[in-house]
């Protein structure tokens, strides 16, 4: 039943390509963070429940040590050792005819005990052995820094953000959307970083092929905070969740409507990072959807 319903859902995406193409990113997370690309950014005031994770990025996926930093030291498997044998022990019984406990059970109801015995035991020991994990709690709504402050990871440089910063980010959210609506690489080019604009193009190459345009107009900036922000390596990133709302709608090559309802403001909610050499103009980096 699950992979009919995942069949389905393909199959209304691929009849449907509005969906999947509406607004600049829509649908996917996908940039780099500096050495932050694989690592959430955290939650704010705006976007609370956080970002999901990068889908698509140059940024290789290999995390690093952090200097001054020891790694943490695995926990051994709970399942390769002792209920690995368990289990595997009583499988072998069971191909062998002789059950789990040999003598114990017998036929397909003694399997269907053992089975239940084996779930019930493995359930009981897996919330026994997680109960103990992380006892960190996801900042809420109230624990986002005010405007103007920033945080940082261990090792990386927290960098301050003000007022000239935020209306830099605007301006391009603006940019972007409207160069998007407009098939203009060039002025891409100008705001986002080579990845994007890459990541852009594909997008809109997907457009013209299938015959549609997705046009987002009246873009209006209704929150914005600040996630991160820091330097490493002569580079300058700031993640901010930016709450936006539009009139998003595609057409066909006729002038018909295929998704969006012209006229209509419709909200978004979208973790942008935005990139600069020390001294030199933002560009955007990544965007993620939320969770």
């Amino acid at each position: 039943m699950r992979r009919v319903l995942i069949a389905v859902i393909c199959l209304l995406l691929a009849a449907a390509p509005g969906l999947v193409l509406a607004k600049a990113g829509d649908g996917g997370s996908f940039g780099s963070r500096g050495s932050q690309t694989f690592s959430a950014p955290p939650a704010t005031r705006s976007a609370p429940n956080g970002a999901l994770p990068m889908q698509r990025s140059l940024t290789p996926n290999s995390p690093s040590p952090t200097p001054g930093y020891a790694q943490p030291q695995q926990r051994p498997s709970l399942f390769g050792g002792f209920m690995g044998g368990l289990i595997g022990g009583g499988l072998l019984g069971l191909l062998l005819g002789g059950g789990m406990f040999h003598g114990g059970f017998g036929g397909i109801f003694g399997m269907i005990l053992q089975l239940a015995l084996i779930f019930f035991v493995v359930r009981f020991i897996a919330r026994m052995f997680f109960s103990g994990g992380s006892t960190s709690t996801p900042p809420g709504p109230g624990m986002m820094p005010p405007p103007g402050m920033q945080q940082a990871p261990p090792s990386l440089h927290a960098i301050p953000i003000g007022p000239t910063d935020y209306q830099a980010y605007e301006q391009i959210l603006y940019g972007v959307q409207q160069a998007w609506s407009q098939h203009d690489i060039a002025t891409l080019r100008l705001i986002a970083t080579p990845e994007m604009v890459s990541y852009f193009g594909e997008q809109l190459a997907e457009q013209t092929s299938r015959g549609v345009r997705n046009i987002v107009s009246d873009v209006h900036l209704d929150a914005g905070d600040l996630s991160e922000a820091w330097s490493e390596e002569g580079r300058d990133y700031a993640t901010v969740s930016m709450r936006f709302s539009m009139v998003d709608v595609t057409y066909d090559q006729a002038g018909h409507v295929v998704t969006g309802v012209p006229g209509q403001r419709v909200a978004s909610t979208e973790f942008w990072t935005f990139m600069r050499v020390p001294g030199g103009r933002w560009v955007l980096s990544a965007i993620q959807q939320v969770r």
